[in-house]
């Protein structure tokens, strides 16, 4: 089997984004390392530590989203050295987000990093966060 393709790796996981906009996990969960040292950052809670604590966080982070899409990824930077490679980028996309009936407009920043495991590209670690924007200094503060 030749070495996937660092693009093509980072299409599904734009493919699995949109999934998750619609409220389905599965492609997400199915990006991930099946090695037990992934990490995972949503917008919704902490990071997940571990396999099982990832899948459920994009379960549960799925379930806040539905009869959405993306509608743009740009492309920040990305770094590839042999066997890890770092993608950051902004997602773009609408969806109906927890209880709302209207769509809204999501945009996440986000920072995927990849591993090369049996010639496939696998997450190890994805951090997202809606803070695409300047935000005031106060911000940081916890309330």
């Amino acid at each position: 089997m030749a070495v996937e393709d660092l693009d093509r790796a980072v299409e599904r996981s734009n493919r699995a984004v949109a999934a998750v906009f619609r409220g389905d996990p599965g492609p997400a969960k199915a990006l991930f390392s099946e090695n037990d040292d992934v990490t995972l950052g949503n917008p919704f809670g902490p990071y997940a530590r571990g396999r099982k604590e990832v899948e459920e966080t994009i379960a549960r982070a799925a379930s806040n989203y539905r009869d959405g899409d993306v509608t743009g990824v740009e492309l920040v930077a990305k770094y590839v050295s042999d066997g890890l490679a770092c993608v950051v980028e902004v997602e773009r996309g609408h969806a109906k987000v927890g209880g709302s009936d209207q769509t809204a407009t999501v945009a996440l920043r986000v920072t995927s990093l990849f591993r090369l495991e049996h010639d496939v590209w696998k997450l190890v670690h994805r951090h997202a966060d809606p803070i695409t924007t300047l935000r005031p200094a106060a911000s940081v503060i916890s309330q």
